[in-house]
């Protein structure tokens, strides 16, 4: 047997702690785009190519969901966590988070026919989101759970990325914004929800790896998505800054 499975689970502190350590450090605020982006050093067609882009990931967060429901027998969980479907995809058409970020679509100046057919989605976004897909098929429900942990830094990036919007972008009304203002208090609870349960669950310390795993699997990803837009869009050949996903972290790794 390995050192792991001699080793007992660590304490449910020590535990979040770890989670929030590795999340912290690797979540994609960090990223050369998203600083731009917040230092208002985007020009326009920049920004709405993320937007555009980044609509292909916000279309796979209910499959992602649905996926996740289906995994689990507890009728309690399910109730819950269908919450996070309608959220996304509203009660009726033109509601919900999609129909929101259609809405910022609009407000950029993108056409939103030409949004939702995803034709001139990059590649390498696509290839991510649908990578994301395919791990949570793949993965057993509390590893499904705990990469969506991710959602514990949104609120922090949501408003952030709000403050910055309405001061930088000012050509963008306030109305497009209402995706942000929503996810501020959302992924609160839905994130308090989600690390309950998995402080819950992972049970061993082999689980409680396997969760992290998860969770910095999910933070690679959303920084791939952001590597691929910035080589396509803000210097082409070559990644923003020449920062990959790997360099970053052991940069912020180094000065933690």
């Amino acid at each position: 047997m390995t050192e792991e499975q001699h080793r007992g689970p660590l304490s449910e502190e020590a535990f979040v702690d770890w989670l929030t350590r590795e999340g912290t450090t690797r979540y994609h605020d960090h990223h050369p785009f998203h600083k731009l982006m917040h230092s208002g050093n985007l020009t326009k067609l920049q920004l709405q190519q993320w937007v555009l882009n980044r609509y292909y990931y916000q279309t796979r967060i209910p499959i992602k969901d649905a996926l996740i429901v289906s995994k689990s027998e507890d009728s309690n969980f399910r109730r819950i966590w269908l919450r996070r479907i309608q959220d996304q995809d509203g009660q009726h058409e033109g509601q919900g988070g999609l129909a929101s970020w259609l809405e910022l679509a609009r407000g950029v100046g993108l056409d939103v026919d030409e949004v939702r057919n995803f034709q001139l989605v990059l590649p390498g976004v696509r290839f991510a989101c649908d990578g994301y897909i395919q791990f949570v098929r793949e993965s057993p429900l509390l590893e499904a759970v705990a990469s969506s942990l991710t959602e514990l830094f949104a609120p922090a990036l949501m408003a952030q990325r709000l403050e910055a919007w309405k001061h930088h972008y000012p050509w963008v009304s306030s109305e497009a914004l209402g995706y942000f203002q929503m996810r501020i208090s959302r992924a609160s609870l839905d994130s308090k929800h989600a690390i309950e349960w998995v402080v819950q669950h992972a049970i061993t310390y082999e689980l409680q790896e396997r969760c992290v795993r998860a969770l910095i699997r999910k933070a690679e990803i959303l920084w791939h998505m952001l590597d691929c837009m910035s080589m396509a869009y803000v210097e082409p050949g070559r990644g923003l800054e020449g920062a990959t996903y790997d360099q970053r972290h052991s940069q912020a790794a180094a000065q933690s």
